[in-house]
């Protein structure tokens, strides 16, 4: 079947954004619309333009036999900030207030369109750094896990606090909870990761970080690597933070239970830098 130049560039653009990372051949193309690689590259410098031009992303050009051209995500400042203006309007809604100072967050991480931004902050973040495996804990940070795991194109694995006979074999350790200073346990399946696999660890709401601590420990049993860390919400007012190296969308820096106000703000997301991984 033979396409009209207008109809190639709409399906070379949604199989790009459909398949994030990953490394497509001019060869595919060519033989895909029945075209000329020359054609192929033409519509391609098209593409990568408008990617950038809009924000979308861009395009990587792998030269050589084996090359080829892999998308990856790329979101603007400006397009970030509003959005993290419009999360931080979102949280510090006194609606959110539960007894004992709690936050109601189900609702933010259930709306699958919000979702998707704040993953694809994340993916931009760390769209040049090597990441095999996106790792959170089970239950309220895996939405977002999957949708930064989407724009990489990598897998999740899901650390959980108790055993299930459908995953099998499982390694587990004991943490010290950050907030409550109770030893708490984790497990994972011994079939969920592979040695030496670079770890991106996302969670929805970090206060001293002894979750996610517990997260680099269970890494080191497996002779994996951290590559990066990433939550959504971190509390300001941990008195001893386990965490150092992470990126954070939100951070909340008071409850006010009786006056019923919730001060949040900007994370660290514009002010650290993403590095590669490290190791364990």
């Amino acid at each position: 079947m033979k396409f009209r130049r207008s109809e190639r560039l709409i399906d070379m653009t949604n199989y790009l954004l459909e398949h994030p990372h990953q490394l497509v051949s001019l060869t595919f193309f060519s033989e895909r619309y029945g075209s000329a690689k020359s054609s192929i590259s033409e519509d391609l410098a098209i593409i990568k333009e408008t990617f950038e031009q809009r924000h979308i992303g861009t395009l990587q050009t792998v030269p050589g036999a084996a090359g080829g051209v892999r998308f990856h995500v790329k979101v603007s400042d400006e397009e970030a900030r509003a959005f993290i203006k419009e999360l931080c309007e979102l949280i510090a809604s006194p609606e959110r207030l539960l007894p004992g100072g709690y936050l109601y967050m189900t609702d933010i991480l259930g709306d699958p369109m919000i979702v998707q931004r704040a993953g694809r902050l994340f993916a931009s973040a760390y769209a040049d750094t090597k990441i095999d495996v996106v790792m959170t804990v089970a239950t309220k940070g895996i939405p977002l896990a999957y949708a930064v795991a989407n724009y990489l194109n990598v897998p999740v694995v899901i650390v959980r606090r108790d055993s299930k006979v459908t995953e099998g074999s499982t390694v587990s350790i004991n943490y010290v909870s950050g907030s409550a200073k109770r030893i708490q346990t984790m497990l994972l399946s011994k079939r969920s990761l592979e040695e030496g696999s670079r770890v991106l660890i996302v969670d929805d709401f970090m206060k001293a970080g002894g979750t996610v601590n517990g997260m680099v420990s269970m890494l080191e049993e497996f002779k994996a690597y951290v590559a990066g860390i990433a939550v959504l919400v971190e509390s300001e007012k941990a008195e001893e933070r386990l965490v150092d190296e992470y990126l954070s969308l939100v951070r909340l820096s008071d409850v006010d239970v009786k006056e019923k106000k919730i001060n949040v703000g900007e994370g660290n997301y514009f002010k650290r830098s993403v590095e590669g991984g490290k190791s364990v």
